[in-house]
């Protein structure tokens, strides 16, 4: 199964994590990836602390868990390929499920694209 299909359809729950340039790590709950390729993705993001750290340092891992009993799921090991504020685009993207919170509806909005370098299982060897 491709990889976009894989995340098209199946239900779990995502984590963005990031470091900046020093090491200091953050990870932030995420929804599932746009694909734009089978091996490009992009992530809408706020400007917060994921952002930040993605200015300084263009490394991070989305750990995606399936929905369900066990711990199944991937692990996607990215580098920033570019960036955009495009908010028609945003949009666009943007799952209906998503229901941004009252404190957020003013924060800044990115399209930030990584390229995947690898792909893991949630637990265990490469696949």
């Amino acid at each position: 199964m491709k990889l976009s299909e894989y995340f098209e359809n199946t239900k779990g729950k995502g984590v963005l994590a990031t470091a900046d340039s020093n090491g200091k790590v953050d990870a932030a709950v995420y929804a599932r990836p746009h694909f734009i390729t089978e091996d490009r993705i992009v992530f809408i993001t706020t400007n917060r602390l994921t952002h930040k750290n993605l200015t300084s340092n263009p490394h991070a891992v989305y750990l995606f868990l399936e929905s369900g009993e066990g711990f199944k799921g991937k692990r996607l090991y990215l580098k920033k390929s570019g960036e955009e504020q495009n908010p028609d685009l945003i949009d666009a993207l943007r799952r209906k499920s998503y229901a941004m919170s009252p404190a957020d509806a003013d924060m800044e909005e990115y399209l930030v694209y990584f390229q995947i370098d690898r792909v893991r299982p949630l637990v265990g060897n490469d696949e």
